[in-house]
């Protein structure tokens, strides 16, 4: 082969020397696998997760656990705005170059966006110090630590993530998640069983669950994958002279000129995110005051968006996966696969979300009461079915979201999100104060904003199946 191959490399007899395309069924086969793996590891953390919550909400009175609630609520918010832009774009970008046949992946820019965001919480958690002890936490500076140093921590956590998805390392990364919320859960374990009690311990899962989540990586890296997919042929010494330059440009190019524009724009999505599922429990803190976490109404309002939470969890996994697939099917032109992606997906969530719907409105209340106890308040039949319909709402946009990351419709993408989280924050906050009313104010305006986002992604999806890409 001589300096003056060409990229792709065209069909027919002149280039019997190339290695065939791997097969679509090959590759959708790869996707479903990994898919798989992931969800076996998010499923067991989602469990994890829901009854770490389930057992803080019975060990502790009802004031310590709307402060734990506060804490974890104002933690994830952090983490999602923060780190999960660089996750997105550290899988999206290492996947695009996988399926572009380039060697090597473009770490520098997403890891100095990454530390840029750190550094940035860690200087105003510093200088805010004495407003979120004691504003938010009622003077804990047990809660205000475990804050500051779990959302530290967990910039190398997301980091890893975005690195093992890009390379499609779904085992791995499953092994990640396990472990954080399995790690999370033993404080809280060690409270109900009597070796320890008090909110301090039990927050203390949220900040050493990072650290143990990063015992994964050495496995990582002791079998790091230098090929690059078939069907793409792998950068290598025989691509010289244009056809290198060419290829390492575009790389550059990807991770320098659009990497912090993909960043600031699924800040917005996460942002938006958080909001819905965090922004109720917020504002009804915000209202009630001090009141709220003495009638434990915050703590309830959290437990009703749990609706949310373990869903989101649990599709964590297809949405991991589904990013780099769709972004190597952009890059690899192939639109049938990538609809199709889509289109299955869509369809099993929707038949999840139904199916929650209708058995949260059979024997929710009742379920909820066992698992989380009631703080003081009774779960509503239909608003607990509202909320599983938002939730399938929810996890739809999700997917037509990762569709239009994958297209580089970032931008468009976040303005949607954004619009329909500023209406759920108007809806919640121009209502009055006062028990039931809040809760239920929560429920409806979450599956209206969720309904609206789904609206404005799926025009989204079809203008860029219409027009493609950006």
């Amino acid at each position: 082969m001589s300096s003056t191959t060409k990229l792709p490399p065209a069909p027919g007899p002149e280039q019997p020397s190339e290695p065939a395309p791997e097969p679509a069924v090959a590759k959708d086969q790869s996707f479903a696998q990994g898919a798989r793996i992931l969800s076996i590891g998010i499923a067991s953390t989602g469990i994890f997760t829901f009854a770490y919550l389930a057992t803080a909400s019975h060990v502790l009175s009802p004031a310590a656990y709307s402060r734990i609630s506060l804490c974890w609520a104002i933690m994830f918010v952090i983490l999602s705005v923060i780190y999960r832009p660089i996750e997105q774009l550290l899988s999206r970008t290492i996947a695009d170059r996988r399926a572009r046949g380039l060697p090597g992946h473009t770490l520098r820019t997403p890891a100095m966006i990454q530390l840029s965001f750190a550094l940035i919480f860690l200087v105003v958690a510093l200088v805010l110090r004495h407003q979120i002890q004691q504003g938010m936490f009622d003077g804990s500076s047990t809660l205000y630590w475990i804050l500051v140093v779990g959302v530290m921590a967990y910039a190398a956590s997301y980091f890893a993530r975005g690195w093992l998805a890009g390379n499609q390392r779904f085992a791995l990364y499953g092994g990640l998640v396990f472990l954080e919320s399995t790690s999370r859960f033993i404080p809280a374990l060690a409270v109900a069983v009597g070796i320890g009690s008090g909110q301090g311990l039990v927050g203390l899962g949220m900040a050493i669950a990072p650290f143990v989540s990063l015992s994964v990586i050495p496995f990582a890296f002791s079998r790091v994958r230098v090929s690059a997919p078939a069907g793409v042929p792998v950068a290598d010494a025989a691509l010289e002279g244009p056809v290198q330059a060419q290829l390492e440009e575009a790389g550059t190019d990807l991770s320098l000129r659009h990497g912090a524009d993909f960043a600031i724009s699924v800040v917005g999505v996460m942002l938006s995110e958080q909001t819905l599922m965090n922004a109720g429990v917020l504002i009804v803190a915000a209202k009630a005051g001090g009141a709220s976490l003495t009638s434990g109404i915050t703590g309830f309002v959290f437990n009703v968006m749990l609706i949310v939470r373990a869903p989101l969890q649990l599709f964590q996994a297809i949405q991991t996966s589904i990013l780099p697939h769709l972004a190597g099917l952009q890059a690899r032109d192939s639109a049938d696969e990538f609809h199709r992606a889509i289109r299955t997906t869509v369809l099993v969530i929707a038949a999840f979300g139904l199916a929650v719907a209708i058995g949260l409105l059979a024997i929710g209340p009742p379920v909820m009461t066992v698992l989380l106890g009631k703080k003081g308040f009774a779960y509503g039949r239909v608003g607990l079915a509202v909320v599983g319909l938002g939730m399938g709402l929810h996890l739809i946009s999700g997917t037509l979201n990762q569709a239009a990351l994958a297209r580089g419709r970032a931008r468009w993408a976040a303005a949607s999100w954004l619009v329909a989280a500023a209406l759920f924050v108007a809806f919640v906050a121009t209502g009055g104060s006062g028990g039931h009313a809040e809760v239920s104010r929560v429920e409806y305006g979450y599956f209206g904003a969720t309904a609206v986002l789904c609206a404005l992604l799926t025009l989204l999806y079809r203008r860029g199946a219409a027009t493609g890409t950006d």
